[in-house]
């Protein structure tokens, strides 16, 4: 895990994944106008497709952390290229429909992390484990995986992405 350890506050770790998502895809709504040019952030880039890739990839590989933790097994290494790679299916045009499919994939997550979330009892949320954060730590990380819908930004303006000089 990161040295950086995630601030929580008294939300409901369901409800810091429902809102990210809901933030993300109100983002994403905005995506269909997108000119097909990748949106530098930091040291990366970003597109809508590498941005919904990244939270649904983000959620599933701490969800399997999550699970095994509980079920009293170690998790699986990441092996994910996460953000360093921009891959051909990224840069493809973000369509209606490619939002319609974005929103059943991030709501159906959102879901299972909040029913999942919603199941666990404070003392658990709160155990240590070693070197690793908390379960509570965990999803208030997520939180931040908003980062990668801000990295694009609301493109019915000119350029909100963060970071990123102004498109016409």
């Amino acid at each position: 895990m990161s040295d950086d350890v995630p601030v929580t506050d008294k939300r409901h770790p369901a409800r810091v994944i429902e809102e990210m998502v809901e933030n993300a895809l109100r983002l994403a709504e905005t995506w269909p106008v997108w000119d097909g040019e990748p949106i530098r952030r930091d040291d990366r880039v970003y597109t809508p497709h590498k941005a919904i890739r990244r939270i649904a990839d983000h959620l599933v590989d701490h969800l399997a952390e999550f699970e095994a933790r509980l079920a009293g097994r170690p998790p699986l290494p990441d092996h994910w290229h996460a953000s360093a790679i921009t891959t051909a299916a990224d840069l493809a045009p973000f369509t209606d429909e490619d939002l319609a499919e974005a929103r059943s994939r991030l709501t159906r997550l959102a879901q299972i992390w909040s029913v999942r979330l919603c199941a666990v009892d404070d003392e658990r949320l709160d155990r240590p484990e070693g070197e690793a954060w908390t379960l509570r730590q965990v999803a208030f990380h997520l939180g931040g995986s908003v980062y990668y819908a801000d990295a694009v930004g609301d493109l019915s303006r000119p350029s909100t992405a963060i970071g990123t000089p102004a498109r016409h």
